[in-house]
């Protein structure tokens, strides 16, 4: 069963409205899907550095309170030291 070209035509004219839309999905997913995701993406990236840059300044802070207690332990064996010298 051969189609005519009449045929064709109708099928051609029925399938523009679908290759319009389709060339919209395409424009609309370049030029603002991508480039939101982008940058949403960079957000997540600065987000990213600023966690570094706070986790960097509690591991300072749990080493910090590692070396006071250290110390503290330090400093009390020295006054036992004493007490017991005296």
């Amino acid at each position: 069963m051969a189609l005519s070209a009449e045929d064709l035509k109708a099928i051609e004219s029925m399938l523009e409205p679908i290759k319009r839309d389709i060339r919209s999905i395409q424009l609309t997913l370049e030029n603002e899907t991508n480039r939101n995701i982008k940058i949403i993406a960079e957000g997540h990236l600065n987000l990213s550095r600023k966690l570094d840059d706070a986790l960097k300044v509690d591991n300072e802070k749990e080493m910090l309170l590692i070396r006071v207690n250290t110390l503290e332990n330090e400093l009390r064996r020295i006054k036992e030291r004493i007490e017991h010298i005296a």
